[in-house]
C-alpha cells in the first residue's frame, strides 16, 4: 500500500511539473494547461519524443534572417530570397508573428523587418535592444522607397512609432507611412483579422 500511494504521489508531481511548464506560455492558463498536459498521455510515445525532438531542434537550430531579423532555418529567410518581392517597400513589424499576420492576407508583396519588441522604458526596452540600426542600414543602403510602420497601437508602440519616425527623417526620399488605423488603439496585430489588417494596409498613410 505504502509503494502504491509513493507511485501516486510521484505521479502527481510529474503532472504538476509538466502543467507549470505549458503555464509558462502566453495565453495559456493552468486549466488550459492541464487539458494539454492530459492530451500528452492520449498520444502515443513516438508523438510525444517526435514532439520533444521539434522543439529541441527548433530551439537548437533556429536562425534570424541577416537582412530582416525574421525567423529561418538559413541565414537568409525565404522572403528576402524571393526575387518577386518589391525590394523598395519594407514593412516594419514587432514580432514574427506580426508578419505572419500580413502575410495571410495575401496583400503584400513588399519585404519586412522584424524589430524584435517595441520600445518600453517600464520593461527595460531601449531603442539599442531592438533591430532599428539594422533597419537604418537597409535603407541607407540606397533601394527602399518607402518605409510602412505597421506598430501596434499600444502605449510602446506609440514610443516607437514616434521614435522610428524621428529617425527616418535622414531619409527625406522615402516615403514613411503607416498602416490605417482601423486596428483599435491597444491592439495587438498579431491577434488582428486578417480582413482588418487587409483595410489598414491598403489604406496606410502617410507621416
Amino acid at each position: 500500500m505504502l509503494h502504491v500511494t509513493h507511485k501516486i504521489k510521484k505521479m502527481s508531481k510529474l503532472l504538476q511539473d509538466i502543467t507549470s511548464e505549458f503555464a509558462k506560455l502566453p495565453g495559456i492558463g493552468r486549466r488550459t494547461a492541464m487539458r494539454l498536459s492530459m492530451h500528452l498521455l492520449r498520444l502515443d510515445t513516438d508523438s510525444v519524443a517526435s514532439m520533444a525532438r521539434s522543439i529541441e531542434r527548433f530551439r537548437r537550430d533556429i536562425k534570424h534572417c541577416r537582412h530582416c531579423n525574421n525567423l529561418s532555418d538559413e541565414e537568409v529567410c525565404p522572403i528576402c530570397m524571393d526575387s518577386d518581392r518589391d525590394r523598395t517597400t519594407i514593412c516594419v513589424v514587432e514580432q514574427v508573428a506580426d508578419l505572419f499576420s500580413i502575410e495571410a492576407t495575401q496583400q503584400y508583396r513588399g519585404l519586412y523587418h522584424v524589430l524584435g519588441g517595441v520600445i518600453s522604458p517600464m520593461q527595460g526596452v531601449a531603442p539599442s535592444d531592438l533591430k532599428i540600426d539594422l533597419l537604418m542600414e537597409r535603407i541607407a543602403a540606397g533601394d527602399v522607397r518607402e518605409v510602412i510602420l505597421a506598430i501596434s497601437t499600444s502605449v510602446e508602440g506609440e514610443t516607437t512609432l514616434f521614435y522610428l519616425m524621428n529617425r527616418l527623417r535622414q531619409y527625406p526620399d522615402v516615403k514613411v507611412t503607416s498602416i490605417a488605423r482601423g486596428i483599435g488603439f491597444g491592439d495587438e496585430l498579431e491577434y488582428v483579422d486578417e480582413l482588418t489588417i487587409t483595410h489598414a494596409i491598403m489604406n496606410r498613410r502617410e507621416l
